[in-house]
């Protein structure tokens, strides 16, 4: 795992926009894994630029989100289809049918879950998996206790997840979904690559978790310390409780001309 400490979070967006520019220069057909949220919106931003400047082009690819609500009318405007449209694929030139979600308001949901896992190995893979991370360390909306091997499955969400999603509610607690579907840990690991963005400090208890601490379900991200090529790019704050900050520094310096992986 490399880690990226960066001044801003318009310079996280740029680096991590990078990575996806490279991806889809090398492979137009790849695929490409989307989290909702505020971590990713500068990644996205830089991504409708130098799409509307001609400098990149989504369309021969597919793109994957990672979760929804549920029971959320589909019109609702935090509905994170509709929240993925407004805040990236309305600026970008995905094609409508190659653009697949979870789906939250079928009547089977363990059915619909497992379709989508299947959908996903079917196109063969998440080429770059976009990620943000909770407060309590969760990613895609895998709480803590979650298995390392789960799939795409429908989900609980526990009132910590809910309180920091609340914002989007009108600060209502009560208006923030229950449950989701999402896919899980084993679906996420299996992308070829995880770039995963986060800022501020109240991110960074998971970041050191997540970097510096034990594997544990306790911390659900920490399970990409065993991928092989994950990557975090985070800002100042998040990074205030590392350790070994300076270590990380020099590394992604000296690092940066190979920032490949072995695909044998």
């Amino acid at each position: 795992m490399k880690i990226g400490i960066f001044p801003d979070d318009d310079t996280i967006g740029q680096v991590a926009a990078d990575f996806v520019e490279d991806l889809f220069t090398r492979q137009p057909q790849a695929n490409l894994g989307l989290a909702t949220g505020s971590s990713p919106l500068a990644t996205y931003r830089h991504l409708i630029e130098r799409v509307s400047t001609g400098r990149l082009s989504f369309a021969q690819g597919q793109a994957f989100t990672l979760d929804e609500y549920v029971g959320l009318d589909p019109q609702h405007p935090e509905r994170y289809r509709n929240v993925i449209y407004r805040d990236f694929l309305s600026g970008v030139d995905f094609p409508a049918e190659s653009v697949h979600s979870p789906d939250g308001n079928a009547d089977d949901l363990a059915a619909a879950a497992c379709a989508y896992d299947r959908l996903i190995a079917d196109a063969g893979g998440v080429d770059l998996q976009i990620l943000g991370i909770g407060s309590d360390g969760h990613i895609a909306f895998n709480e803590p206790g979650e298995s390392f091997k789960s799939r795409t499955h429908p989900g609980v969400l526990t009132n910590q997840t809910r309180q920091d999603n609340a914002r989007f509610f009108g600060s209502d607690i009560n208006a923030v979904p229950t449950h989701c579907v999402t896919q899980g840990l084993g679906t996420i690991m299996e992308a070829r690559r995880l770039v995963l963005v986060a800022q501020g400090r109240a991110k960074a208890r998971a970041i050191r978790e997540l970097v510096e601490g034990a594997v544990s379900i306790r911390w659900p991200a920490t399970i990409m310390q065993m991928h092989p090529d994950a990557w975090v790019l985070i800002d100042e704050d998040a990074a205030s409780e590392l350790d070994m900050i300076d270590y990380y520094r020099e590394v992604w310096e000296k690092s940066r001309h190979y920032r490949g992986v072995c695909s044998g």
